[in-house]
Formats: structure tokens, C-alpha cells, sequence
């Protein structure tokens, strides 16, 4: 599975909905995290269920380690005025594992094809917006066994320097797990090991990912 990971990529930081009014026709936009395919066609299918009597649930993501799933759908809209200019907002912001849907209570006044694709791509602008955007970058999760009298000392030290400590575990001994760039893991356990004067015992923790704000 690690090797199907991303080293580095954006996404929306959860859930997020933004509704406007266009020519007295209502658009929410619903966005979320999709981090494979059935959860994309999942959220989907629930804000269907939520707006049941709209007029268009249109609707794009992008998701997979290389965004090898990509798809778009009108609802009944005219063909490539709804799904397509959503799926462009998404490409623009560079956002990988991304669901948006939008859904269209319609006001009477028909707005034209190049209404549509306005009104949808400005929706799905705004729900990516109210959902917010991160930059994801792929951490080792370093563990370190410790005695009891060394633990403010490295805790101290891996704090100042701007590590995310995961864990701690308190036996016979103190075990932290903590994140640190990869390729540049002996950085840290050398830290640790002149801290500890050579007695710290390490160990690999698999990986995971740190999340960092890029909203403007």
C-alpha cells in the first residue's frame, strides 16, 4: 500500500457547502474528501437523497494515486454545461481525491449554455472555498523507546523543532511515535540518540500523512 502513496498532494480539508442564487435558480454546492471511488459515488448518492425534490444533482470528482478516476455527469443538464465546468474548478486547484456536487433548484428563467457552465463552475468555486484546502505530505512515523527521565527532555526537543507527536505509550519504558519528512528520518534519530547519550532504541512505524493548511 505505501508504495501507492503519494509523496505530496492537495486536497479539501472535509466538508464543505456554499449556496448562491443565479437568475432565481438555487445552487448548493456539497464538497468532501473521497479517497477512492466508491466513497466519491457514495457522497453523491447521499446529497441526492438529501435535495429530493431538485431540479439537477450535477456532480465531479477526481480520485486515485495517480487521479486515475475522473468523472463528471450532467443530471439532465445540457450535455457538458454542468459536470465538465465542475471538473475544471477541480483541475485548476489542483485537487486530487475530491467530490463535488451540485445541486440546482431551478427559478423559472433558463440561463443558456453558457449560463450554466458559469453558474455551475462558480458554484463549485464557492464549495471548495467553504471547504477549505490542505497540502498533504507524506510522513515516516519514527518510534522511539525512552527512560521515564529523558522524556521532557526529548519531548521538549522534538516539540521546538516542529515534530508532530503522535503517540505515547507508557510502559516500563516511554515509547513516542512521531513524524518526520522522509529522507530525512536519521536527522531525528540522531536528535534523539545524542539526547539520550546512545541509550534510545527505534523503530519503524509504517507511514502516514501531515496535513498543512493552504487556504488563501
Amino acid at each position: 500500500m505505501e508504495n501507492n502513496m503519494r509523496s505530496k498532494y492537495r486536497t479539501v480539508r472535509g466538508y464543505g457547502e456554499a449556496k448562491l442564487e443565479i437568475n432565481r435558480s438555487l445552487f448548493i454546492a456539497s464538497i468532501n474528501r473521497a479517497e477512492a471511488e466508491e466513497q466519491a459515488t457514495a457522497f453523491i448518492a447521499e446529497i441526492s437523497r438529501k435535495y429530493p425534490d431538485a431540479n439537477h444533482d450535477c456532480f465531479a470528482y477526481v480520485v486515485g494515486a495517480q487521479d486515475e478516476y475522473q468523472k463528471a455527469g450532467d443530471d439532465g443538464e445540457p450535455s457538458g454545461t454542468a459536470g465538465k465546468p465542475i471538473l475544471e474548478v477541480i483541475k485548476k486547484n489542483r485537487l486530487s481525491d475530491t467530490v463535488v456536487v451540485v445541486t440546482r433548484y431551478f427559478g423559472g428563467i433558463k440561463l443558456g449554455a453558457g449560463g450554466l457552465i458559469r453558474a455551475y463552475g462558480k458554484s463549485a468555486s464557492e464549495g471548495i472555498l467553504s471547504a477549505g484546502l490542505i497540502e498533504r505530505t507524506l510522513h515516516s512515523r519514527i518510534g522511539v523507546d525512552i527512560e521515564y527521565s529523558q522524556l521532557g527532555l526529548v519531548e521538549n526537543a522534538l516539540l521546538n523543532r516542529g515534530y508532530a507527536i503522535q503517540d505515547r505509550k507508557f510502559t516500563n519504558t516511554i515509547q513516542l511515535i512521531f513524524l518526520e519528512e522522509q529522507g530525512r528520518e536519521e536527522r531525528a534519530r540522531q536528535l534523539i540518540t545524542d539526547l539520550t547519550a546512545g541509550t534510545a532504541q527505534f523503530f519503524d512505524e509504517g507511514v502516514d500523512y501531515m496535513d498543512k493548511s493552504i487556504d488563501s
